[in-house]
């Protein structure tokens, strides 16, 4: 392995099986043939199994962050549990240089009939740390865990909220040298989030450890990141700078959504040259257009939709009756939102839509995601839309 590198990962595969039943089987087999001496490993798939990592190979640097980004089953919380060793590669090789201390899962290491105090030493000594270590740091975990009194209280009375708390606390002071965190950041307050991330920013400043780090807030991806991962169906697409990871991902997420909903319709941003985009800016003006492609309603257009952004910490919603005496069938027929500027709080945002028939809660058509959009230069940008709507044939 290289002196340079603390992680090489080399064509790593990993497989798993979709029925607990064959699975048990599978392992049961693939037991027996260890003992016998023989090798378990395989690239051929038997029935219900699949890759969910395929063919994977990076190397990560003393002192990198390196963030991980993908949609969901990409394949992203697999390779954090392969490089901590959890599980064990079907194929490739992975090294690994230093203490690793990890936060994948909500509460996992820690005992429910424990109290936080007793599964601090537990969560500790998993992680490596000797007991005369735990007790000089003990103060430190409890005031960044910053749970009051419930560190006495058995676990298994904690919030999701707490669970990370305690284990990201844990985690942090445990000195690692490689330093795994998941997507669970997302739970809990956003104070204690940003809490966690400027502490992350403090150690990837002191350059003497390498950070992976999974997540959906491209703006924390963006800010504290070296380089960036982009999975995809469990493959590595691109390893690259963040900025040109996240374009990627962008694309790959409008791609997927487009073959959902492109018959019923078409959504995008203009701006004011008329030139499609997906990167606004605030004080400048833009036009949703939402082209109505094969949309029938008998009692009448009812519009409602809201820009959310990737961690879910900012929502604005929009709607409108005008339209309430449109119905029939409204195919090529064009709504308009017109906005004279895009005040909302830099971010990556999708659009939630829903057309509803004669009243809002009756929806007839219904999207989680639709496209995705980046406001890029807002920071104290007010929480207020104006928008004007109109409709064309």
């Amino acid at each position: 392995m290289n002196n340079d590198l603390i992680i090489e990962a080399e064509n790593i595969s990993k497989k798993f099986c979709r029925s607990l039943r064959k699975s048990m089987t599978y392992g049961i087999h693939d037991i027996g043939r260890n003992l016998l001496g023989l090798s378990s490993r395989s690239n051929i798939l038997r029935n219900d199994e699949f890759w969910a990592l395929r063919d994977v190979s990076f190397n990560i640097k003393k002192g990198e962050t390196v963030g991980v980004v993908g949609p969901n089953g990409s394949g992203k919380t697999t390779l954090l549990k392969l490089l901590n060793g959890i599980f064990w590669p079907d194929e490739g090789r992975i090294g690994l240089r230093g203490r690793v201390g990890a936060l994948i899962e909500v509460g996992a290491g820690f005992h429910p009939l424990l109290t936080g105090k007793e599964n601090i030493y537990v969560n500790a000594a998993i992680l490596g740390m000797t007991k005369n270590e735990v007790n000089d740091k003990f103060d430190s975990i409890v005031e960044f865990a910053d749970i009051g009194d419930f560190i006495h209280i058995p676990v298994k009375y904690y919030s999701s909220g707490m669970f990370v708390r305690l284990g990201f606390a844990v985690a942090i002071h445990c000195n690692p040298d490689i330093l795994l965190i998941d997507e669970i950041l997302a739970v809990g307050d956003i104070a204690f989030q940003n809490k966690c991330l400027n502490k992350i920013s403090n150690i990837a400043e002191e350059g003497d450890k390498s950070i992976i780090f999974v997540s959906h807030d491209m703006n924390a991806i963006s800010l504290l990141c070296d380089r960036c991962l982009l999975m995809d169906k469990g493959a590595l697409v691109l390893n690259e700078k963040p900025n040109v990871v996240i374009e990627k991902l962008s694309a790959i997420f409008v791609n997927e959504k487009e073959d959902m909903f492109s018959d019923v319709l078409h959504i995008y941003f203009i701006d004011d040259s008329g030139r499609k985009t997906s990167e606004l800016h605030c004080k400048s003006g833009y036009n949703l257009i939402i082209d109505l492609m094969d949309v029938t309603l008998e009692k009448g257009l009812f519009v409602a939709f809201s820009f959310i952004n990737f961690e879910n910490k900012f929502s604005y919603r929009l709607q409108t009756d005008a339209f309430k005496n449109v119905r029939g069938r409204l195919k090529g027929k064009r709504l308009i939102i017109r906005f004279k500027e895009f005040g909302i709080p830099r971010g990556y945002y999708t659009i939630r839509l829903a057309i509803s028939d004669g009243t809002y809660i009756n929806r007839k058509y219904h999207f989680e995601e639709t496209i995705y959009f980046r406001v890029v230069d807002s920071t104290e940008a007010p929480r207020f839309l104006e928008a004007e709507w109109s409709m064309t044939d």
